[in-house]
C-alpha cells in the first residue's frame, strides 16, 4: 500500500512539473520593426504566480538600423492599463534587453502590449512599429 501511495505521489509530482514547464515556455513571436529600429531575435514569457511579480518578461536584440540619422531607439512594453515602460538602447549600436514588465498590485499580468521606436528629437514625433498585444492564457 505504501509502495502504491509512493508512486501515485511521484507522478503527481512529475505531471505537475511538467505543467509548470509549459506555464514557463518562451514563445518567439516575428521580429518588430519601425524605419531605424528593430527588436530582433526577441522571446518572452508570463512568469508564473509568485515569480517576479507574475509578469510579462522579454528579451532580444535591440537594433539601431539607421546609423547615419543620429536617433535613438528604444522599447515600450505595458501591462494591464499601466503607463508604458521605456527601455532605451543606444545609437549606431545592438543592445541586448531582458526586462520584466509587471502590476506590482497584482499576484500576476493578464495582458502586455510591446512596440520598437525611433526617437527623432523633441521636434518631430518619435515613429513606433505597430503595438503587439499578448494575452496569458
Amino acid at each position: 500500500m505504501r509502495k502504491l501511495a509512493t508512486v501515485a505521489m511521484a507522478a503527481g509530482l512529475f505531471l505537475g512539473g511538467m505543467g509548470v514547464a509549459v506555464a514557463d515556455a518562451w514563445h518567439y513571436p516575428e521580429r518588430l520593426e519601425t524605419t531605424g529600429a528593430w527588436l530582433s531575435d526577441w522571446s518572452y514569457t508570463w512568469e508564473p504566480r509568485g515569480r517576479n511579480h507574475g509578469g510579462f518578461h522579454f528579451k532580444g536584440d535591440l537594433i539601431d538600423r539607421n546609423h547615419r540619422d543620429g536617433h535613438n531607439v528604444y522599447v515600450q512594453a505595458r501591462v494591464e492599463g499601466y503607463s508604458w515602460n521605456r527601455f532605451n538602447g543606444v545609437q549606431m549600436k545592438t543592445v541586448r534587453l531582458d526586462k520584466i514588465v509587471y502590476d506590482g498590485a497584482a499576484q500576476y499580468t493578464s495582458t502586455a502590449d510591446i512596440r520598437v521606436c525611433r526617437d527623432r528629437g523633441s521636434l518631430r514625433p518619435d515613429n513606433c512599429s505597430f503595438t503587439k498585444p499578448f494575452k496569458r492564457r
